[in-house]
């Protein structure tokens, strides 16, 4: 008797409901600014990772790190602004 359940895997890894939902998409756009500034950080850190840090260096690291700590922020305050009853903040 042979299985077939590698068969089964490959037809269905491609299924239509293996896509992103809608609201999945929309939850990504949202994060998209805390995605991109934890991008710009490990960019900051990264250039760090061969060599002894610079002041220059210091400095990218910890406006980078504000951003992103900026951005998280806002992203909260947006999602908890949007989920207040009345509009209120």
């Amino acid at each position: 008797m042979s299985h077939i359940v590698t068969v089964q895997d490959a037809v269905t890894a491609f299924a239509d409901f293996m896509e992103p939902t809608n609201a999945e998409l929309d939850a990504i756009e949202r994060e998209m600014p805390v995605i991109l500034a934890d991008v710009k950080l490990l960019d900051a850190h990264i250039v760090t990772l061969d060599r002894t840090p610079t002041e220059l260096d210091a400095r990218r690291i910890r406006r980078a790190r504000r951003r992103a700590l900026a951005a998280r922020v806002a992203l909260v305050n947006r999602t908890a602004g949007a989920s207040l009853p009345g509009g209120s903040a």
